[in-house]
């Protein structure tokens, strides 16, 4: 399987980046590896590696996937990240 490649118009901006954080923090909280984690939102680790380092424009439905696996809403979690 090919990693997923950055979006090449996005990749590093500031609230891709902000959300990242947020998620990996709230990843590691949980007591999460990556793996575990991208099992239980049903997205490959490697595409979360990339959320992580803020590297992907995430589509929405994958975003309510991730905040549904740390027990948040949407807007929890876009209001940590600052968004």
């Amino acid at each position: 399987m090919s990693m997923a490649k950055p979006s090449p118009s996005y990749s590093g901006q500031a609230q891709l980046v902000s959300l990242g954080v947020v998620i990996r923090d709230l990843r590691l909280k949980a007591g999460l590896s990556q793996e575990a984690f991208a099992d239980e939102v049903g997205i490959d680790r490697s595409y979360i590696g990339g959320i992580e380092r803020g590297e992907h424009n995430v589509a929405l439905i994958n975003l309510l996937k991730i905040a549904s696996a740390l027990n948040m809403t949407l807007a929890q979690l876009s209001h940590k990240a600052k968004l």
